[in-house]
């Protein structure tokens, strides 16, 4: 079972080491976060996915459709980081968005950062939201990997 390393200037460590045991693989993971301001996150939003607006969290998976299986460090040759783990992709988080939703939904900036941070890698590891039940099952792990942060609504 390997383990989930982030790079990015915020630290993540503990998030990283709360998603240990939610995925199966027989190497580490890699994943790069990094906090973005307003303009540069609807710059992103528009140019990647055709929406001229300022959201919360992007993610860019590097690995199709992986949900739900082990990932075999053989299988992705192409996927491997400078250290040898495989790299799963990118996340971007707007710090001001993150902010203004931590108050709207009444706890922390710290909280907030990471749900934006677990939600962006639930949908590195091919978690999505397109259904209800697609919702429900990520916002299960969502939730369980915050509680073991002691990050619970």
């Amino acid at each position: 079972m390997g383990k989930l390393i982030i790079y990015g200037e915020t630290d993540f460590a503990p998030l990283a080491a709360a998603f240990c045991g939610e995925f199966e693989s027989d190497c580490d993971l890699s994943a790069e976060i990094v906090t973005v301001d307003e303009a540069e996150i609807r710059r992103l939003n528009r140019e990647l996915r055709k929406t001229d607006s300022v959201t919360d969290v992007l993610s860019f998976p590097s690995l199709d459709g992986i949900f739900g299986k082990k990932l075999i460090k053989e299988e992705f040759p192409a996927d491997l980081d400078e250290d040898g783990n495989l790299f799963i992709g990118s996340i971007a988080i707007c710090v001001k968005r993150a902010e203004e939703q931590a108050v709207e939904y009444g706890h922390g900036t710290e909280r907030e950062l990471n749900y934006l941070a677990a939600h962006g890698i639930c949908h590195l590891l091919g978690y999505d939201h397109m259904t209800e039940e697609d919702k429900s099952v990520m916002r299960e792990k969502e939730e369980k990997v915050l509680s073991k942060l002691g990050m619970v609504r």
